[in-house]
């Protein structure tokens, strides 16, 4: 089988007999789930933010733990073969592909594990990394009325995808990413070990995996904090003409005590103009209500600022939530006359960003390139940030949302593989382009390049979230003085560098196994 698989890899007329030895090699690595040719028209070839594609060697679409186990060993004993975990491939900028490589299909153990558990009177769900969070909402809240704290704001991802990352939504204030609300892991390490791994167990695996951009293992399962699900949720959005009207608000809410606040806090910029997608329209929730121009401040510039929050509330409680938003809103400096709000069920708001799709899929522009960019600014250099970024380069939107909003570094562990600008307090800024093939994405490209090499040329503190770079110069630069952590972990847990080669963040060389800090 080994010597087999070395053909292939090295022969080019190969090819044409792949069809022909799949099944035989499913039968050799002793697979209960399936292998496929790696096509290059086949979803292991793309992502998400269509920039890359390259054509893996074979798609894998395991039942199980034991099946991801016998693939990495079976790479383990090639000199150069790769192993990708892909969840829903929304990765941006290939990071879950595999090229010449293996690429598992995590989706295809989705329904695996999905077991109700309260421990010690709290309350947990054993899900499946494969799972959609989408799915985990929905059945928890319709078998249980429970659901998960921290959620990212689109949720047809994997929950190993964004384990791997962080996962950042306008709870994150309160309850931290998600990877600060999952208790145990299921993984199979880069050397095809399965191991269940928590804060007590195998901890350093268990830390390292979660925001280690899966150079570590694939998360086969996770146990996830629980908390009771609201019945409804009061959304509101209000306006901002001045950037340090906006921040001083926002900052205020996201540092009040549980249940002296919103329950969800985030914030997005758009363009002071009627512009349909980065304009005045973007900014109301309610279909029938328009934005009124004529409200905006006579200092207002090129932008606007949009904070949005929520209210959970249970229908019980329906008579108290007029007094309680009112309360909460008469605190904050927004303009007056340019407010919208809905009320509307748990799940429906969790799943806004869901419906978005259907209607960016209804006018084509879904399955187009997305070069997208992730950015974590610390609040020392926000303002600087906006001044040169949102009201200069950005000053005509970017195609769509252009999210800013601050998270405390006190709800994340430093014992996870993330890293975070300095101080207490940072922000997310997410620019999510929505762009045509051509000059357009050429031009996107470029201008998130210059917006990160700015950031560099000034010294800001920041950090890229999804990151992606392509040397270890850029690689050390971003993990600063956790660079030597993050290499002794992948000596510990995946030293032939077999995991996530989409990464760029470790080469796979036959004559080089990671036993220090360099490639």
């Amino acid at each position: 089988m080994i010597a087999y698989l070395g053909r292939i890899v090295h022969d080019n007329d190969a090819e044409s007999k792949l069809d022909d030895d799949v099944s035989s090699i499913s039968k050799s690595l002793d697979l209960q789930g399936s292998i496929e040719n790696g096509d290059v028209s086949s979803l292991a070839s793309k992502d998400f933010g269509g920039l890359y594609s390259v054509k893996p060697l074979f798609l894998i679409k395991p039942s199980g733990a034991e099946d991801i186990s016998r693939v990495v060993k079976l790479a383990s004993r090639t000199s150069n073969l790769t192993v990708a975990a892909r969840g829903n491939g929304h990765s941006i900028n290939g990071q879950a592909m595999a090229e010449g490589g293996l690429v598992i299909d995590m989706r295809s153990m989705e329904k695996n594990h999905f077991e109700f558990l309260p421990i010690n009177g709290s309350h947990y769900i054993d899900v499946s990394g494969g799972a959609l969070w989408e799915d985990v909402l929905t059945r928890c809240i319709s078998r249980y009325g429970y659901a998960p704290r921290s959620w990212t704001d689109y949720l047809s991802l994997t929950v190993g995808g964004t384990l791997s990352n962080a996962g950042v939504s306008g709870q994150a204030f309160r309850y931290g990413p998600q990877t600060s609300n999952v208790t145990e892991l299921e993984v199979v390490t880069g050397k095809g070990e399965i191991t269940v791994c928590s804060e007590t167990l195998n901890s350093e695996l268990f830390f390292g995996v979660l925001g280690g951009l899966g150079q570590f293992g694939v998360i086969t399962r996770a146990r996830i904090k629980l908390q009771q699900a609201p019945d409804m949720v009061r959304w509101i959005r209000v306006v901002y003409s001045e950037f340090e009207e906006f921040i001083r608000d926002v900052e205020f809410l996201v540092t009040q005590k549980e249940g002296e606040s919103f329950d969800y806090v985030e914030g997005f910029v758009f363009c002071n103009n009627d512009d349909p997608f980065n304009g005045w329209p973007s900014m109301p929730l309610d279909p029938g209500h328009e934005f009124n121009p004529t409200h905006t401040s006579q200092t207002a510039g090129s932008v606007l600022y949009c904070l949005e929050v929520a209210f959970h509330y249970r229908n019980s409680d329906q008579p108290t939530v007029d007094t309680a938003v009112n309360g909460l809103l008469g605190r904050l400096r927004f303009l007056e006359g340019l407010k919208s709000q809905v009320d509307v069920s748990y799940t429906k708001f969790l799943l806004r960003v869901n419906r978005a799709e259907e209607q960016v899929k209804a006018n084509g522009t879904w399955d187009g390139p997305h070069p997208w960019l992730n950015l974590f600014v610390s609040k020392s250099d926000v303002v600087n940030f906006d001044r040169t970024v949102f009201k200069t380069m950005l000053k005509d939107g970017v195609g769509g949302p252009m999210l800013i909003y601050p998270l405390l570094r006190s709800k994340w562990d430093d014992r996870t593989s993330v890293v975070l600008p300095e101080g207490e307090i940072f922000y997310i800024v997410a620019l999510l382009r929505f762009v045509p093939n051509g000059p357009s994405l050429e031009k996107s490209v470029a201008q998130n390049r210059e917006i990160v090499n700015w950031c560099i040329k000034v010294g800001l503190d920041f950090k890229l979230y999804l990151p992606h770079y392509q040397s270890k110069e850029d690689w050390e630069r971003h993990f600063g003085n956790r660079w030597s952590r993050f290499v002794e972990r992948k000596a510990s847990f995946d030293p032939m560098a077999i995991l996530a080669p989409g990464q760029n963040i470790f080469r796979r060389d036959p004559s080089n196994i990671i036993i220090s800090r360099e490639f």
